[in-house]
């Protein structure tokens, strides 16, 4: 996908880093500002999640799985005079970092690809300091369910909620889901749950809104008319002492 230019490849652009808060923070989540936090932007290689909180005044880590992705990482942060590292490890494979190293985790959406959650939130709250934030997008478990294309009209159920096979591959490009990979759809419990079990308290949720009623039939706006495409959560690290949240 980086070596061909996908449209989730393509590095920040100039007027994003001017106001670079603004690009990556709708909900104002981060509106006191980051300056001097710990960072960790995970399975955000990309040259855009990591170049835009170091912008911002972070110190930024960006852990990827691909060569390629962090490659536009350093690619940007040359051009750009920014000051990042980058790490190539699976997303829940962490033991490289230290315990509470983090004040902040940015976790686009990524779980999808893990066939199992298991390792995953337990590694991000062990990086993360007590009272520090873990902020991630998912996708819905009905979004990857759901057929991308109608039948006689209407998006139909393809996938078993309690599948834990891969999901059926695309037949073809679309913007809600990426070319020859393999996804999972992981169950609320998984996500949710398994956040909180971590020892995170969720504080707010949102689901970004792409829907339009008169899109073209099978379109992605249409589709996300009916079918929630991701979910979007704030969560804090609990502290010692503190009581956690379960969901």
């Amino acid at each position: 996908m980086a070596e061909g230019g996908h449209v989730l490849t393509r590095p920040v652009q100039d007027d994003e880093l001017r106001h670079p808060l603004r690009t990556v923070d709708p909900a104002g989540w981060l509106k006191e500002g980051i300056h001097g936090w710990n960072v960790l932007c995970l399975a955000a290689g990309g040259g855009r999640h990591g170049p835009l909180y170091a912008a911002a005044g972070a110190h930024v880590t960006v852990v990827d799985l691909s060569p390629a992705m962090l490659e536009l990482d350093r690619q940007v942060a040359q051009q750009k005079r920014l000051s990042l590292r980058t790490l190539e490890t699976s997303m829940d494979e962490l033991g490289m970092l230290d315990n509470g190293e983090f004040d902040l985790v940015i976790h686009p959406v990524s779980s999808c690809y893990l066939p199992s959650l298991q390792n995953l939130f337990p590694e991000i709250s062990r990086v993360t300091r007590a009272g520090g934030l873990y902020i991630s997008q998912h996708k819905q478990p009905a979004n990857l369910q759901t057929s991308l294309e109608t039948y006689a009209g209407n998006y139909v159920v393809e996938h078993a909620y309690y599948d834990h096979a891969a999901v059926p591959a695309a037949r073809g490009p679309s913007k809600l889901r990426e070319p020859d990979a393999r996804e999972f759809a992981h169950s609320w419990s998984a996500i949710l749950g398994g956040i909180c079990r971590s020892g995170f308290s969720i504080e707010d949720v949102v689901e970004p809104d792409h829907a339009q009623a008169d899109a073209p039939l099978g379109s992605f706006h249409h589709r996300c008319y009916y079918v929630a495409p991701y979910i979007r959560l704030k969560a804090r690290r609990s502290g010692a002492g503190e009581k956690q949240l379960v969901l």
